[in-house]
């Protein structure tokens, strides 16, 4: 089990440097939006390219931050029905999830966009639009982005399993940096409280 959470870790580590290196992207992306928009605005004029360039930036920050927002806890769940349930319901829920729901998705559509974007990148394919960008880098994001995300699936179930065998303490059921605010307001309305009974 030390080997594969030590393989673990390591996808952990290259998918948190990963998700940070691409979120500045989002900076990118509203920078490309807004220099679009003053272009369209000031001169009358716009090209497709730009506004292409937008929904493949979105693309990135989406697929591949997506693996470092699995690994932060911060994906979306059921809380009010997860929160109420014992812990080791939650972790038997995490394991089934990611077994019968997380991981056959992602590899399915490893499969389907692997021969999708193949076929792109053979073919150079281009935009339909007058001045557009190449298509096939988007296409081949969709692929990478899930071959990431299906790999820190994997690392996630060696974890939650090897939590459940007590050889590793769980330190992210406390639901990511969502926890950490709640966490920081509890502590101010207590300081208010405590401030307001003196």
């Amino acid at each position: 089990m030390q080997t594969l959470l030590s393989i673990s870790r390591t996808i952990d580590q290259v998918n948190t440097r990963l998700g940070k290196l691409i979120a500045w992207l989002i900076f990118v992306a509203v920078a490309v939006s807004t220099v679009n928009a003053l272009i369209r605005k000031i001169f009358d004029t716009s090209s497709n390219s730009w506004l292409e360039l937008q929904w493949v930036l979105f693309g990135f920050v989406f697929l591949l931050c997506s693996p470092w927002t699995l690994l932060s806890n911060e994906h979306i769940r059921i809380d009010v029905i997860s929160s109420k349930l014992p812990k080791r319901a939650r972790d038997w829920i995490d394991i089934v999830g990611h077994v019968a729901f997380l991981l056959p998705f992602a590899l399915v559509m490893i499969l389907t966009s692997g021969p999708f974007a193949l076929r792109s990148i053979l073919g150079n394919e281009q935009s339909g639009n007058a001045g557009g960008l190449p298509q096939w880098p988007a296409k081949t994001l969709i692929f990478v982005g899930f071959i990431v995300l299906f790999v820190q699936g994997v690392s996630e179930l060696i974890k939650r399993v090897a939590i459940m065998r007590g050889e590793l303490e769980d330190t992210t059921s406390g639901g990511g940096h969502h926890a950490s605010a709640e966490a920081e307001a509890q502590r101010l309305l207590a300081g208010i409280q405590e401030g307001t009974t003196r």
